[in-house]
């Protein structure tokens, strides 16, 4: 499907450019950041993608690919937006009440997920952290928003957190929901014009260890609780993006108190007419050291074979 994204080409420069389906890569004239475009109304950003013109084509394969966020966009996130979610927060926390009242009431959770620099996309390794000993990746459909607080877009994420961390005290969520390795990104955003009705999408997920499927789950989109643009209204109702925005819009799969990611897993989500996401397990801070190089070098993000 078609998307935009971000890629260093041979040389190791950044480039911003419109993927299409058979894995042509063109190049944007003019556009040197994804954030650029999300300055633009959508209108106008629709007239600038579908527009024929354009600079240089690379093939899919023969770049790297990055994660679709750059500059001052943030990455934000969505809690308890699914009746599966309001469970899960309940079997991990004594405060099982607070998740219940969040879900029913009229403002929504919201919270900070990640600035760009730190975040991974396709291949590249998500963590779970060294003091945290109940983890769960949580596939997610993400909004993309322009300055206007606009939807422009949608991509996978991989919302990763501390289920023991959050569970032992609610107001641990910052350290059991951002850190290194927590948020990833599929490396396109699907123009919103390209995508259907959301509620007749389904969102997948499956862990493989060992070569073996540790857990699957599968939620239909329709199951959201909250309307995606009701999301954006809040999250740009307390405060500018000059750069955009992007939002997480909450899980509603969550495995058993009895599942754990590991060391070695693999996560691969689909979002039916978004797009899919795989990413390998790493443990620790000290396995996503790389990425405070990789701002300035890309050639330093490593990417990992699919394993089964």
């Amino acid at each position: 499907m078609p998307g935009i994204v971000r890629f260093a080409d041979t040389a190791g420069t950044v480039r911003v450019g419109l993927r299409d389906e058979a894995g042509g890569i063109r190049e944007l004239d003019g556009v040197g950041r994804v954030a650029d475009l999300l300055r633009l109304p959508l209108r106008q950003l629709r007239q600038r993608l579908d527009s024929r013109g354009g600079g240089a084509t690379h093939h899919r394969a023969g770049v790297t690919p990055l994660p679709p966020v750059d500059g001052d966009t943030e990455v934000w996130a969505s809690g308890v937006t699914y009746e599966r979610s309001r469970q899960a927060r309940g079997e991990e926390s004594d405060s099982d009440d607070l998740y219940d009242r969040v879900y029913t009431a009229s403002r929504p959770e919201l919270f900070f997920k990640s600035v760009s620099w730190r975040v991974v996309t396709e291949g590249e390794p998500i963590a779970v952290r060294a003091d945290s000993r109940l983890d769960v990746p949580e596939p997610e459909l993400a909004v993309v928003c322009n300055v206007h607080g606009e939807i422009v877009g949608y991509t996978v994420c991989n919302d990763v957190s501390s289920r023991s961390i959050e569970g032992e005290n609610a107001l641990y969520l910052p350290q059991a929901k951002v850190y290194a390795g927590s948020c990833a990104l599929a490396d396109a955003i699907v123009p919103a014009w390209h995508v259907g009705n959301l509620a007749d999408q389904r969102i997948r997920m499956t862990v493989w260890r060992g070569g073996d499927q540790a857990y699957r789950g599968e939620v239909a989109l329709a199951a959201l609780r909250r309307d995606p643009a009701r999301l954006v209204g809040y999250l740009f109702g307390g405060q500018p993006f000059p750069e955009g925005a992007v939002l997480a819009t909450g899980t509603g799969i969550v495995p058993g108190m009895d599942f754990t990611l590991t060391e070695g897993d693999t996560v691969e989500i689909d979002v039916s007419a978004v797009g899919t996401l795989s990413n390998p397990v790493v443990r620790g801070a000290e396995a996503m050291a790389w990425l405070t190089e990789a701002r300035e070098r890309p050639t330093a993000r490593p990417v990992a074979p699919r394993e089964r």
